[in-house]
């Protein structure tokens, strides 16, 4: 079995392989990146690194020769047209290369998205694509990343005693990429040949007053939460359109564990 991982050298990519090395052999393991500076450090590890750029559909042909197992990280780019295209390159070349299960990484209950203004998003036209495709599938859909805490003013809370948040009824199933990346490792070393989906988000929510105690009991002083009509910021609106409150055991059933605490997952953002 032979693995490749596209978009190797972003943040989910790294954290990925890290985690697939403590699985199988490096000779297993082909690392897809877009530029091939990027590849030093896979190549210390004794890691095959392949170009893959997904705008250049001759660069996949050759790189998807002799991957039984290929992991197609979404694309980076702004516009979802130009990702969707960018996708259907990657699966249609995995076919023509005679790929046999082919994973990719999605967003969590985007079939119930809540933005009407697409007729799909691209992560379900992605994933129709594949099922069109007649390839073996594994769905992996993200759950948002704790990310997007990092805009939230965590740090300036802490620090005047008030977590101010646009008023709604926020609840968040929110995980670490480094969750996402062990219960990924977990799928991809598997060998499961069946056609899976796995919704990947966490198994229980929380919301803004939860977060505003966990800020109290890090910085030892109290935060308290207070929904302020004054705020305005764009990840607002993009979070309305997202559902961000259903909930999944399939990521802590791949990782084999409870996702990390909201209180661990914070501290990058207050340190």
């Amino acid at each position: 079995m032979t693995i490749m991982i596209t978009g190797a050298a972003g943040q989910l990519g790294r954290l990925i392989i890290e985690q697939l090395r403590q699985r199988l052999p490096a000779r297993q393991i082909v690392a897809g990146v877009r530029r091939m500076e990027q590849a030093v450090l896979f190549r210390e590890l004794g890691i095959e690194v392949r170009k893959v750029d997904y705008d250049l559909p001759e660069t996949l042909d050759e790189a998807f020769h002799g991957i039984s197992r290929l992991l197609l990280i979404s694309s980076s780019h702004t516009d979802d047209d130009v990702r969707l295209a960018q996708h259907k390159r990657v699966i249609d070349a995995a076919k023509r290369g005679g790929v046999r299960q082919l994973l990719y990484t999605g967003f969590a209950f985007s079939q119930q998205s809540t933005d009407s203004s697409k007729p799909g998003n691209v992560h379900a036209l992605t994933e129709q694509a594949i099922l069109e495709s007649g390839l073996g599938y594994t769905f992996l859909r993200n759950g948002l990343y704790m990310d997007f805490l990092g805009v939230l003013g965590l740090k300036e809370a802490i620090s005047s005693g008030q977590l101010a948040t646009a008023p709604g009824e926020w609840r968040f199933n929110s995980v670490t990429r480094a969750d996402l990346a062990l219960a990924t490792a977990a799928a991809l070393g598997s060998g499961e040949s069946g056609n899976q989906v796995y919704e990947l988000a966490a198994s229980r929510t929380w919301d803004f007053a939860d977060l505003a105690e966990v800020l109290t009991e890090v910085a030892g002083k109290p935060v308290v939460h207070v929904q302020d009509a004054s705020v305005q910021h764009w990840i607002y609106t993009w979070l309305r359109k997202l559902d961000t409150a259903s909930t999944s055991g399939d990521l802590e059933r791949l990782m084999g564990r409870p996702v990390t605490p909201l209180r661990d997952s914070i501290l990058p953002f207050i340190v």
